[in-house]
């Protein structure tokens, strides 16, 4: 069992507290919460994706349309991460709180499946997914995994099975719009829920970063555990700077178990 200082153990028992009051509890997850996966996130001094790239250069939606074998470049690496990884203790946690009842939807930043690979059942992706791939001209979708498999080992840029013209992975770039759907999902989840728990979330990206605002704007009770301070810190309930991987194991355990 890990041990935490007082002060951690204090703020843990607290959020234990708040669950187990809560009706309506949504989690809300980014890329800080897979780092113990494997996978970069992008803000991170010096191993950040954006410390390295220029996300306008690489990632953005008009490089896709002009130059797709600059983006697929860039990709490739962390595509190959993201099929390689598996669920950290965090994701395995969440699961096992949605199971029990305790979090009603889990409303994600990440593209890395690694929620429903640990058993969450109720995931909105705000920024797309990599299990699909769509044509860029006949707009035909096709599962990815046959495609990407093969675009890691060789570095071929997925192609349409009808067409001919290059696949898209069906995740969000830069200059892209969100999935309509899932973000009146998450907008509804946010204004329903009594609690938002946001984990491994800069909260630096609109418009998912006004999500907890929406929450806290009808009375909910916030929980930010992230490595880093955000600009809810001073609204949040409790704000614990730790791994994720670490503590929301702990508070899992002290919610379910007491």
């Amino acid at each position: 069992m890990t041990s935490f200082s007082p002060q951690t153990q204090a703020a843990i028992d607290f959020v234990a507290d708040l669950f187990r009051q809560s009706k309506h509890a949504v989690a809300l997850t980014g890329a800080g919460l897979s780092t113990s996966s494997g996978i970069p996130d992008f803000r991170s001094t010096g191993t950040g994706l954006w410390s390295r790239d220029e996300p306008m250069e690489v990632a953005s939606l008009s490089t896709f349309r002009t130059a797709p074998e600059l983006f697929f470049k860039w990709f490739r690496p962390l595509a190959s991460q993201i099929y390689n990884a598996s669920p950290n203790p965090a994701h395995l946690s969440l699961a096992k709180l949605e199971g029990a009842g305790r979090v009603h939807s889990i409303i994600t930043q990440n593209i890395d499946m690694l929620h429903q690979k640990a058993g969450s059942q109720t995931v909105i992706e705000m920024h797309g997914t990599m299990q699909t791939l769509t044509c860029t001209q006949c707009y035909h979708k096709v599962e990815a995994a046959l495609h990407l498999d093969l675009f890691v080992a060789t570095g071929e840029i997925p192609r349409c099975p009808k067409c001919g013209n290059v696949l898209k992975p069906d995740v969000i770039l830069f200059g892209e719009q969100l999935p309509q759907a899932a973000w009146f999902k998450a907008q509804r989840e946010a204004r329903q829920c009594d609690l938002m728990l946001v984990i491994g979330s800069s909260l630096e990206v609109l418009p998912v970063a006004g999500l907890p605002m929406q929450a806290l704007d009808r009375g909910a009770h916030l929980i930010i555990v992230n490595n880093a301070q955000t600009y809810l810190n001073v609204r949040a309930d409790v704000a614990i700077l730790e791994d994720a991987a670490v503590i929301i194991p702990a508070i899992v355990e002290k919610v379910l178990n007491g």
